[in-house]
């Protein structure tokens, strides 16, 4: 029975990691060395792919500050429809993007209320790189939020309790107790945040067509000159996203 279950756990984890590995091959090793770097000399290309990492990575950071602390309170605290509070924060994962980017345009569009009232102060959405961070924080917000619960939840609230009892306040208490024990749930939560933001479309391309992001190119790309001028793009976005998170999970487990 042992070995049948280790052969069966062998054959299932296999299909599934080709499933998912050999399309990633199969376009990587469809284009050409010369093909890649006649892309990466496109300046324009380039800058989408830029576009798409620095707006993605100040969208995690943002919700790193104002997210982390609603997962801590929601980890931590019962209350009066708390299971639709967190209905609410999942629904982006499971609408449409396209129609979560039309609900944001709605609001942040030039007729739309927060639209209005931030055009006051110069800050337009509307094919604007604010307009790219809101789609892509929106659809994105989720997976750093629900991996921070769940990691503040495996915290024993024994220790932060031990903490108060020694002296620590509530701040220090989840500095020093509470965040470096959900460190590794934060972390992971938050690249799975940054690589959804990057890879988003549908809200982005609803709400700023322009500037390109890395997604919405390969999409202009395909609809204006076909599949092979596509492909390009799409490879240097793979590699370039499998270099950036490859590389931050190795440093984090040296520091675990």
């Amino acid at each position: 029975m042992d070995r049948l279950f280790k052969f069966l756990t062998i054959i299932f984890s296999l299909g599934i990691f080709l499933f998912l590995a050999i399309p990633v091959v199969k376009i990587i090793t469809s284009t050409s060395v010369s093909n890649l770097v006649s892309a990466l000399s496109d300046k324009a290309i380039l800058q989408s792919i830029i576009l798409s990492v620095e707006v993605s990575f100040y969208a995690t950071v943002i919700v790193l500050v104002t997210g982390v602390p609603l997962a801590y309170f929601l980890s931590r605290h019962n209350f009066c429809c708390k299971a639709v509070v967190e209905g609410i924060i999942d629904i982006p994962v499971m609408v449409p993007h396209v129609a979560a980017g039309i609900a944001l345009l709605m609001v942040f569009g030039a007729s739309g209320e927060l639209g209005e009232a931030f055009k006051k102060i110069g800050v337009e959405f509307l094919d604007t790189k604010f307009g790219i961070l809101t789609a892509m924080m929106f659809v994105s917000a989720p997976f750093l939020i629900n991996s921070a619960k769940e990691g503040f939840k495996k915290v024993d609230v024994r220790l932060e309790n031990v903490s108060k009892t020694l002296g620590a306040n509530s701040f220090w208490t989840f500095v020093k107790i509470t965040l470096p024990n959900a460190r590794k749930d934060i972390i992971n939560g938050a690249l799975m945040m940054w690589g959804r933001g990057i890879g988003e479309f549908g809200a982005v391309v609803i709400i700023a067509y322009h500037p390109m992001t890395a997604p919405v190119m390969i999409y202009d790309r395909f609809n204006s000159f076909g599949l092979s001028y596509a492909v390009p793009v799409t490879v240097i976005m793979i590699i370039t996203s499998i270099v950036i998170f490859s590389a931050i999970r190795i440093i984090n487990n040296l520091f675990k």
